[in-house]
């Protein structure tokens, strides 16, 4: 399985979809089913019974996960690709619009 290109903790811009252009950070990583979850995007609502976490119950506001292929790694304020390179010994993602290396 090849590993994904967005982790936790990135900044994405969403390029397809009914959130199309909107910025946030990455909450959560799916990399089995090629899902991340976005800070602010893909809000739904949902129903929920009263329980002993939420009392009252009602309907709440989420994120749901978007698949991976909608957003993209924000880098110094523009959308770029991502890819991997060799950096010595160790393997590092770099920005292929600037070739800075990210982390």
């Amino acid at each position: 399985m090849a590993t994904l290109k967005i982790k936790k903790g990135d900044t994405v811009k969403v390029i397809a979809g009914k959130d199309k252009d909107k910025e946030g950070k990455v909450i959560a990583v799916d990399p089995k089913n090629n899902r991340v979850t976005v800070e602010g995007i893909n809000v739904v609502k949902k129903h929920e019974k009263p329980s002993v976490a939420n009392q009252n119950g009602g309907i709440i506001q989420k994120e749901a996960p978007i698949d991976v292929s909608n957003v993209m790694y924000v880098h110094k304020g523009k959308a770029t690709r991502v890819g991997f390179k060799m950096d010595g010994d160790k393997k590092v993602r770099f920005a292929k619009s600037t070739g800075d290396v990210i982390d």
